[in-house]
């Protein structure tokens, strides 16, 4: 029988209280103080890393102060390291009797937010099974995936045949150029802290991790304009609210070159609740400039005397006129494709805030130049029922609008302070099978009447949104 020395586990455990920590290191108990309560934070690191340094193994650390209870391991290495995620899923170990055990009321105070758990849920939902012929869109996605074709390299054989010297095949080489691209270190909740206070790499949260994805999935630039279509057959749900902060998180994230188009014929309020610019115009009068602006002798800034820019949230705004009767502003689909060519030409990126009426040419024209469909609803039943049943609309129309349909993201809006979000995620659970994703929105007042600035709400609302636009870059 064989017997296998097992590796000790070294181990600090800490009470954080006020400005002084009880540690127990390896066994022995020790008392750090400090003027501050973050300077106690860095003493405890730094006592972690030299012990770490000198048994030149890992050692792992415990903590239990005002913001709860974290885990961190000291490498050997002097970098700082999470806990094997099984290990951090399990309780902690209860603490040997010489370990310091936490105060049982104590009066602190805190000297860093506590990083709060996601709120915006973004749910992949399963989509119909049934086979059916690539769409324009898959078409494109995929003619960017196909291998490079290689000629055939001839054999040895076929070289003496030809009375040639054999081509001896050349050894690969190492690339000097070595890929050292690190994720950053924490910068949100007291991992933020630490890694300001003592300079070390400490690794960012699940949560931040997260979010940076969401940031650089609605910070990339795709090669043509992408159209983004808000749309739900009922008023009041929410569309124009939902294409300002899309609009915004595109914008703000990604750069210039970000529209919001009200496309509607009666009375849309995009205008009405975005910044206005130094004039009047709304695409009434953008209409009879098209020809110029498509004109190679046009420029970018030629299209300021039409568009309202948003000097916050850097998106520029087409309005329409809800002054007018829609009789006034009608848009045939030959309007419409004009105004089209012009937001192609200027914008990367487009967002349409439709209107109601989904028979209207200026609807289905925009429907058939739209990239990805956005649904916006509220946590109530007639509102969801509306977008599902337009949904199933478009399965019908042709199978340009079914793959539309299939790809579609739902945005669910806790549109009253007294409803929760498990409602609106019920709703959200409820387009399964008929969206590809569904995210849900927490009721923030700042949405509800008056100008809609990016800004303006919380910063749980504004990780909600991001959630929301990375969910609709998947589909782009």
């Amino acid at each position: 029988m064989s017997l296998t020395a097992s590796v000790p586990r070294h181990e600090v455990r800490a009470v954080v209280t006020g400005n002084s920590a009880e540690l127990s290191v390896l066994g022995n108990q020790e008392t750090l103080t400090a003027d501050t309560y973050v300077d106690v934070r860095k003493k405890i690191m730094s006592r972690v890393m030299k012990l770490a340094s000198g048994l030149g193994s890992n050692v792992h650390l415990t903590v239990h102060d005002q913001d709860g209870q974290w885990r961190l391991i000291a490498g050997a290495d002097g970098e700082l390291h999470d806990p094997d995620p099984t290990t951090a899923a399990d309780p902690v170990a209860a603490a040997p009797a010489d370990a310091p055990t936490a105060p049982s009321d104590p009066t602190l105070t805190h000297a860093a937010p506590i990083e709060a758990p996601p709120v915006a849920t973004v749910i992949p939902l399963p989509t119909h099974s049934t086979p059916t012929e690539p769409t324009e869109p898959s078409k494109r996605a995929r003619r960017s995936e196909q291998p490079p074709v290689s000629e055939p390299v001839p054999d040895a054989e076929d070289a003496s045949a030809a009375g040639e010297e054999p081509a001896v095949p050349r050894a690969l080489r190492a690339s000097f150029i070595v890929d050292e691209r690190r994720e950053p270190a924490a910068a949100n909740g007291w991992r933020g802290v630490l890694a300001r206070t003592t300079g070390l790499q400490v690794p960012a949260s699940e949560a931040e991790l997260g979010r940076r994805g969401h940031v650089q999935a609605v910070s990339q630039h795709w090669p043509g304009p992408r159209k983004i279509s808000v749309v739900n057959g009922k008023g009041g749900v929410g569309k124009t609210l939902t294409t300002a902060m899309l609009t915004a998180v595109f914008a703000r994230h990604g750069g210039a070159g970000v529209l919001a188009w009200d496309n509607n014929d009666t009375r849309g309020t995009l205008g009405w609740r975005t910044e206005k610019g130094p004039h009047d115009a709304t695409v009434q009068d953008l209409l009879p400039a098209t020809g110029q602006l498509l004109s190679t002798s046009s420029q970018i800034s030629d299209l300021a005397r039409y568009v309202h820019h948003q000097t916050g949230d850097k998106y520029d705004v087409l309005r329409s006129n809800p002054e007018l009767l829609a009789t006034k502003q009608r848009i045939t689909q030959d309007d419409f494709d004009a105004l089209h060519s012009v937001a192609a030409k200027y914008f990367r990126l487009v967002f349409f805030d439709s209107g109601n009426d989904e028979s209207a040419p200026r609807w289905l024209r925009m429907i058939d130049h739209t990239d990805q469909l956005v649904v916006a609803t509220t946590a109530l039943g007639e509102s969801a029922e509306s977008g599902a049943l337009l949904l199933e609309a478009l399965h019908e129309r042709d199978e340009y609008s079914a793959a539309l349909a299939r790809n579609a993201v739902v945005v669910v809006l806790q549109s009253e302070r007294s409803g929760t979000l498990a409602e609106a995620q019920r709703i959200a659970d409820g387009f399964s099978g008929i969206a590809r994703a569904a995210v849900t929105i927490p009721f923030d007042r700042a949405l509800h009447g008056g100008a809609l600035r990016y800004d303006s709400v919380s910063t749980t609302t504004q990780n909600a949104w991001l959630a929301a636009g990375a969910a609709v870059a998947d589909g782009l």
